[in-house]
């Protein structure tokens, strides 16, 4: 129970620290409102939960010891965090009024919360490093893995949907045309930052 709760406690902050995904859920948050947010945050946990089983497969063992293959989705990944800070930062102000359009459709913000996790390498590492350590001290290692997991995404869920929370309630505060633009250049700004730490990253 102790190594449990440690676990708890270490993928809680792991979840809570700033990263591509919780500013996907804060700007659709903020861009479409708590509810429509959701999908996206499933998206996010659906990642989650694949990366996770990855780790878990020899796909995974070739990924954290493949430099080629770290590299691959590594720069993938970075592409395509880039390509969301630039989509960002040139969308119009969405205000209040105005939820038209293919970010607004739940499929396409799930679809997005799914690739930033899927197509990050270090989250396979990080699965690959933590996991067994805290899997490993029961005799029935596939049904702890299997609990690890789903308590991670269940703290996805739960933390995003928190910060989603917070995000629209500051709706109305940003529903102001440059308000708006703000937030689409800091948003955007972030996640090319993001796509740039990913493709200077090392193993």
């Amino acid at each position: 129970m102790a190594s449990y709760l440690i676990f708890v406690t270490l993928a809680a902050i792991t979840v809570l620290s700033p990263g591509p995904g919780v500013v996907l859920t804060l700007s659709n948050a903020v861009r479409y409102g708590f509810s429509k947010s959701l999908s996206g945050i499933a998206g996010i946990a659906s990642g989650t939960l694949v990366v996770a089983g990855l780790s878990a497969t020899g796909v995974g063992v070739v990924l954290a010891t493949s430099a080629v293959m770290f590299s691959i989705m590594k720069y993938l990944g970075a592409a395509y965090l880039i390509y969301l800070g630039i989509k960002s930062w040139r969308s119009a102000p969405v205000t209040l009024s105005k939820r038209t359009g293919s970010g607004n459709n739940p499929g396409h913000r799930f679809l997005e919360g799914f690739l930033i996790q899927v197509t990050n390498p270090k989250a396979v590492v990080f699965f690959m490093s933590v996991f067994p350590q805290f899997a490993g001290v029961t005799t029935d290692s596939q049904t702890a893995f299997a609990l690890l997991v789903a308590t991670y995404c269940g703290l996805v869920m739960i933390i995003h949907t928190g910060y989603a929370l917070m995000a629209g309630c500051a709706r109305e505060r940003l529903a102001a045309p440059k308000a708006g633009r703000m937030m689409n250049r800091v948003s955007g700004g972030t996640f090319i930052c993001f796509g740039i730490g990913l493709a200077s990253a090392n193993r």
